[in-house]
């Protein structure tokens, strides 16, 4: 916890003050005698329990220093949302991510968590949905209308699903997109010739990278497209869905094991593959996250929903002292009143 005003902590000063004043007081009062004759009622007038003495005289003081502490305008650090940020989703809609080992499928579960994440990241953030197999394809541009881009997650399993899993090339496609944000570009992804020089995206874009595959197509290797996001400062965050098991039918229906169906097709293995994922998290100051059903996969979002577009940043508290300072003064005052000894 910090201060706005530290100075002003001075004022908790008075609390000694007030506890000599009251010793002082408490001094004076001894100096003149009662004459009175019935001592057992002297007693229930000026003696009482230790607590019916002290614990409002506590209290007070408790509320006092609330109050000295709420003028100094004490903050904590939070996160707080930062303007202009932007995340970049890029989901992989190769034919793998129709595998079933993720109930309803890969990609089922994939844009449901897409959906749990925009409903947790601030409504100013603007957010950009890639769709990418053998090719990357801009979805929806960063946008801060959140609702355009659950309508593009409406139709992203749509996509082309063919032509293998171009990771490196999806990276660089999202570090462009980014930087079109941030450099306030409002062309299309082919059409974009230059992009915002790389200082500019620093702390300002992130990756949200989702894919099942190891890459089988692409002119840039996955690292090669990670280098392009460090050189950016652009963090990726990867999350790597499917089971080891996992596997896809082709030419008939079915799951289960590797070997033909008795529906004369084919299951094939389409594990995901962690190790390429994580190190593109690690070469580019991201996060690596393994999901392996569904609802570890909406933890992973719902979590990266929370801080991605947030800065550390403070958020004033006073109103927190000045509300416990005035309980404790009404405490106090309740206390005295039902305690305070009365005369027969």
């Amino acid at each position: 916890m910090s201060f706005e005003r530290p100075l002003l902590l001075l004022t908790l000063l008075v609390i000694p003050l007030a506890v000599v004043l009251y010793l002082l007081a408490e001094r004076r009062r001894m100096k003149y005698a009662i004459r009175f004759t019935n001592l057992d009622v002297l007693a229930g007038v000026v003696g009482g329990p230790f607590r019916r003495r002290y614990v409002p005289l506590a209290l007070f003081l408790l509320a006092l220093a609330a109050l000295c502490v709420g003028t100094a305008r004490p903050q904590h650090t939070t996160l707080v949302p930062r303007d202009r940020a932007t995340v970049i989703l890029v989901i992989d809609v190769s034919r793998s991510m129709e595998a079933k080992d993720v109930k309803p499928s890969r990609i089922g579960a994939a844009t449901a968590a897409v959906r749990t994440f925009l409903d947790r990241v601030p409504s100013r953030l603007q957010v950009g949905l890639i769709a990418f197999a053998g090719d990357p394809a801009v979805a929806a541009p960063p946008t801060t209308n959140h609702d355009l881009v659950r309508k593009s997650l409406d139709t992203i399993e749509w996509f082309p699903s063919f032509g293998g899993t171009a990771i490196g090339d999806a990276l660089a496609a999202a570090v462009k997109l980014g930087q079109q944000a941030v450099g306030g570009q409002n062309s299309s992804l082919a059409a974009a010739v230059a992009a915002a020089p790389d200082e500019q995206t620093k702390g300002l874009v992130s990756i949200l990278f989702l894919s099942d595959g190891a890459q089988t197509r692409g002119d840039l290797e996955p690292l090669d497209g990670a280098d392009r996001a460090r050189a950016a400062g652009i963090p990726v965050y990867t999350v790597a869905l499917g089971t080891p098991n996992g596997t896809l039918t082709f030419g008939g229906g079915g799951g289960g094991t590797p070997g033909p169906t008795p529906f004369g097709g084919r299951r094939v293995p389409v594990p995901p593959d962690p190790a390429t994922l994580k190190a593109i998290a690690d070469r580019t100051g991201g996060q690596f996250f393994a999901a392996q059903s569904a609802k570890s996969l909406q933890a992973a979002y719902s979590k990266l929903g929370s801080r991605l577009g947030r800065r550390p940043g403070k958020s004033e508290i006073t109103y927190g002292f000045l509300a416990a300072a005035a309980g404790l003064l009404l405490a106090a005052g309740v206390l005295s009143a039902l305690w305070s000894p009365g005369l027969p």
